[in-house]
């Protein structure tokens, strides 16, 4: 397979962590990578064997040499970041939540479409074995009935953090619910109702939300907090089984094929070859050796509905972006 440079726009915490999978794969190459400013960026290009580094998120994007960027910057700036790349024919992997919207994202996709680019949002879960291995449990345990996900992380407030600031589009929806709303939508579809409720804070985003999505014969109950600590397992109900996630089950590498009544009937469990980011680099390393501008394991279509979804819980709490007009 053909070796892809790779550029990092944004050097916090989570591009640390991705930065740390991308120098493990032999796929990609560490290439560049871009801070606001440059004595940032020259410490974590450093840090990770990057070969260049710049001191604008510009610098990189009209860098010739860079195959694919991953957007690493908080989520209000994911729609003027990806735009940046893309309008100069770049590849883009973009941190998730992909966007504050439904309507940015469209426009993400459409610029993506006419410039002949791949885009992906960076759900790193959908790419993960365990998670993959659920995907084919689920055609053996007939019709699913009920789907129960969670995630909560006690997270003390702090009205300089992103998570609390609306205008870095702070909230657990966007940061936490994405998950469990993705674990749904895979597996039961679109939901034919939508039902509610959150706690907004003294910031004016969510801190705690609880969504009830309805389907025909089936219903998914799901929850996300920074409020109250959990161990986030997830589980999957049918008529004639169950699929049980251990615990965080977003990034565990252990889930359970079970009878009805919770007897284990198979087991995977398959640990991370290095931090469990590789799986999506090898995802956008194989589709883009392959000239595929749209991955079939985060199709854009999963991801325009989760954020529909999300739109609609928003729009269900008078809850808004200062970006929104």
């Amino acid at each position: 397979m053909k070796k892809f440079n790779w550029g990092i726009i944004g050097t916090g915490r989570i591009a640390n962590t991705f930065a740390q999978a991308l120098a493990g794969c032999g796929e990609a190459v560490c290439y560049a990578a871009a801070s606001r400013t440059r004595e940032k960026a020259e410490a974590f290009a450093q840090k990770y064997g990057f070969e260049k580094s710049y001191g604008s998120y510009k610098e990189l994007a009209e860098d010739e040499n860079v195959d694919v960027v991953y957007i690493a910057t908080p989520m209000s700036c994911h729609y003027g970041d990806a735009l940046l790349c893309i309008k100069n024919g770049k590849n883009v992997l973009c941190e998730k939540s992909a966007a504050l919207s439904l309507s940015q994202l469209d426009e993400m996709l459409k610029a993506a479409n006419e410039n002949n680019v791949f885009f992906m949002e960076a759900m790193w879960m959908k790419c993960r074995p365990v998670y993959l291995k659920a995907l084919e449990w689920a055609k053996r345990i007939g019709r699913i009935e009920y789907i129960k996900a969670d995630f909560c992380n006690l997270v003390q407030y702090d009205p300089k953090d992103r998570l609390f600031d609306p205008g870095c589009g702070g909230g657990a929806l966007l940061d936490l619910a994405v998950y469990p709303l993705t674990l749904a939508y895979d597996f039961l579809g679109e939901p034919e109702e939508i039902i509610t409720a959150a706690h907004i804070g003294r910031g004016g985003v969510d801190l705690s939300n609880s969504i009830m999505l309805k389907y025909n014969n089936a219903a998914a109950s799901l929850n996300s907090s920074f409020e109250i600590p959990n161990n986030n397992s997830a589980l999957i109900s049918a008529e004639n089984g169950m699929i049980i996630f251990s615990d965080w089950f977003f990034c565990t590498s252990r889930a359970a094929l079970c009878d009805r009544d919770g007897k284990e009937l198979e087991v995977f469990d398959k640990p991370n070859e290095i931090n469990g980011y590789e799986y999506e680099i090898r995802e956008v390393c194989r589709c883009l050796s392959e000239g595929i501008r749209e991955s079939p394991l985060v199709p854009h279509s999963s991801t325009r509905a989760v954020m529909r979804i999300m739109d609609k819980c928003r729009a269900d709490w008078g809850m808004r972006y200062p970006q929104e007009k």
